[in-house]
């Protein structure tokens, strides 16, 4: 397979749903389940759950049309557009999730900032296929992650001061999954999340990863991008001492631990020959170290 290295950009014209239209969401069929982290786990308060699946369900969706192949950038914006004016009640129909999440944050009082955001990183995906550095693909995860990590602690009336451990520990899960996919992604989407500018300082293109296992000079951009997601884990450490919520920390702590557990993973394992990911065993050693933080 050989990759484009074209950025797409933005469409001129964005084309408008049709009136009426019963929904422009597009789900994939996947859901919490195919996640790498817990989502809305028993860890989350039942009267809070409810929030979580809202919110998720809304992600999902907009993630799902970002990445759809069988539409066009500029319908793939019109559709979030439109995901956007439900949730905000300047539209009504065409989007059930944006619907469903509107309703949440009126019930929760959590504001639809920790969702509009989102939406910006969905526009990106459907225009822009790669990242020229380390600080343009933070820029990104700071809208397709952190605010997950702030609307839980929102949700949970957590200080803001909680936002920049919450937004470390975000942006490495993020930078983990780009790498974990970073093969299928290009495959699939012709996206890819690997700095270009640390690829050409080792003399390597996008094309490299589709290799069926990674050299050596690949392994070295691996490794760098590994070094500064410990250095985000390093402050994402921090932030299960610094909830309150008890149910909500002992969450935070089993998230962090995963993410240590998958950084070391990625270290070690070859991304491209396979789908390096968690065990049960993972799983469970991070969910008992979580449960230290109980009081």
């Amino acid at each position: 397979m050989i990759a484009n290295d074209n950025i797409l950009h933005p469409p001129t014209a964005k084309p408008t749903p049709a009136p009426g239209a019963p929904s422009v969401e597009a789900w994939s069929g996947k859901d919490r389940g195919d996640e790498n982290f817990p989502v809305g786990s028993i860890l989350i308060a039942a009267p809070l759950r409810a929030h979580v699946h809202a919110y998720y369900s809304f992600a999902r969706n907009g993630d799902d049309i970002a990445d759809s192949p069988a539409l066009a950038p500029a319908d793939k914006i019109a559709r979030l557009d439109l995901m956007e004016a439900v949730l905000t009640g300047e539209a009504m129909t065409g989007s059930p999730s944006a619907a469903r999440l509107r309703d949440s944050f009126a019930t929760s009082g959590v504001p639809d900032i920790h969702a509009r955001e989102l939406l910006i990183a969905f526009r990106r995906d459907a225009v822009k296929n790669r990242y020229a550095s380390w600080a343009e693909l933070l820029d990104y995860c700071r809208y397709s992650a952190a605010p997950v990590g702030r609307f839980l602690l929102d949700l949970h009336g957590e200080a803001h001061t909680t936002w920049p451990a919450s937004d470390a520990l975000c942006a490495s899960l993020q930078v983990l999954n780009h790498l974990q996919d970073c093969a299928r992604d290009l495959r699939d989407l012709d996206r890819c999340y690997i700095p270009q500018d640390w690829l050409k300082q080792t003399g390597l293109t996008t094309d490299d990863i589709a290799r069926s296992e990674t050299v050596p000079g690949l392994r070295d951009v691996f490794d760098k991008m590994l070094d500064e997601t410990e250095r985000l884990n390093a402050l994402a450490v921090t932030l299960p001492g610094q909830v309150k919520n008890r149910r909500m920390r002992i969450e935070c702590a089993i998230i962090v631990g995963l993410a240590l557990r998958l950084t070391a993973k990625l270290r070690h394992g070859d991304p491209l020959a396979t789908r390096v990911k968690l065990s049960k065993f993972d799983v469970f050693t991070a969910s008992l170290a979580g449960l230290k933080h109980i009081l």
